[in-house]
């Protein structure tokens, strides 16, 4: 309703001028004909010719084409009221989406939404525009119109450059590699650093980091179409030291990591190697158990991570003594650097790990896994769901 009064108010104003003045005339003319002394004397304070004749002569048919004009922009404005509130598509109709050019005025904007196909009055398009004040105000970009859009809701977004979203899946576990392919891929971004290289690209996204490697956090994030590959790796850097500044302030007593970096290398280890959600916090306590013990990881997922592109699907014996800085089975303590995106529910396990005397964990063969506090019991669950 309030739209609605702003633009018939704004159709007054183009002719408010003429019609105050006009009404007036018409005032004082009708009421000479009562031959009032009083009302006389009122309208010549207002300038308006007392001589009756002439006022019936002079004013009588541009009265009426004044007043004709006045009840012609209601209806006009009304009916402009009436086509900026009605929808643009009907239920059903699928979602459409135009693009306008940097540099484009309210007339080149409203060609390129009719050149999208999407039923909207050029002509009157413009009008409410400029009626309204927005003509100069809107925005290049990517858009979409959506079932319930009007003309009205589609200027308004057009102002405040509310743009179409796409969006980008980053999954829990993913390395960084399979991130940048998922982004380098991405129709809907501008590829602005798929030539740079890891550390050109930490330069502007996470400075003062070595290594690429689980510094970005797992999530759906929405851009607008076009928008820059670094502002994704931003929005996931940013979110990521969140998420582990917040588990890190909330973390258990007595912890064998000197900084979150080695928690989120922790958090990386145990994405990796949990099948079910319930197991998350005792595959965090078994590796935390062995750390402050001294004992080696001993986890696959870190010597598959420094195999690189040489594995092949499979570990061999020759494989658990090769000597890569991430052969958990050779070297004691954490690997140099994470080896996966760990997720929300990663971090929190490994900053409160459950309580339990567990040193050893075997797949079960369905997803979850058998915990043991000794070598005995362990290797009675390695034959039991192993062989």
């Amino acid at each position: 309703m309030r739209a609605n009064t702003i633009i018939i108010k704004a159709f007054f104003a183009a002719i408010s001028d003429n019609a105050e003045r006009a009404a007036v005339n018409y005032r004082c003319v009708a009421e000479f004909s009562l031959e009032t002394p009083k009302r006389r004397a009122e309208c010549k304070k207002e300038g308006v010719p007392v001589t009756r004749k002439k006022q019936r002569k002079g004013t009588s048919f541009f009265n009426k084409l004044v007043l004709f004009g006045v009840v012609l922009a209601l209806l006009a404005g009304a009916g402009v009221a009436w086509w900026a509130n009605t929808p643009i598509l009907t239920a059903g109709q699928p979602a459409r989406a135009f693009a306008v050019a940097p540099g484009s005025g309210v007339n080149s904007a409203a060609g390129q939404i009719a050149d999208a196909d999407i039923p909207v009055n050029t002509t009157l398009f413009i009008v409410l525009a400029r009626l309204s004040g927005k003509g100069g105000k809107l925005k290049a970009g990517h858009y979409e119109v959506k079932v319930g859009a009007t003309p009205l809701t589609l200027l308004d977004q057009m102002v405040r450059g509310e743009f179409a979203q796409e969006t980008l899946v980053i999954i829990e576990g993913w390395t960084f590699r399979q991130m940048r392919q998922a982004i380098a891929s991405h129709p809907a971004l501008k590829h602005d650093t798929a030539a740079w290289s890891e550390q050109e690209l930490l330069a502007k996204v996470a400075p003062g980091y070595k290594y690429a490697e689980g510094l970005f956090f797992p999530d759906t994030y929405r851009f607008a179409k076009g928008a820059s590959e670094l502002q994704v790796y931003r929005q996931a850097h940013a979110q990521l030291l969140k998420q582990l500044n917040k588990a890190w302030a909330a973390r258990a007593p007595s912890l064998p990591y000197k900084s979150p970096y080695e928690a989120l290398i922790m958090a990386s280890i145990v994405e990796k190697e949990t099948g079910t959600e319930d197991d998350r916090g005792l595959v965090a306590a078994v590796f935390v158990n062995r750390l402050k013990r001294g004992m080696l990881l001993q986890t696959d997922p870190t010597v598959i991570y420094g195999m690189g592109e040489k594995f092949d699907g499979n570990i061999r014996k020759r494989d658990l003594s090769a000597d890569t800085p991430y052969n958990t089975y050779v070297h004691a303590g954490l690997p140099p650097t994470p080896i996966a995106l760990p997720g929300a529910a990663a971090l929190a396990a490994a900053l409160k790990p459950a309580s339990t005397d567990a040193l050893y964990f075997v797949s079960r063969g369905d997803g979850s896994s058998h915990f043991s506090s000794n070598l005995d019991d362990h290797n009675r669950a390695v034959r039991k769901y192993q062989r």
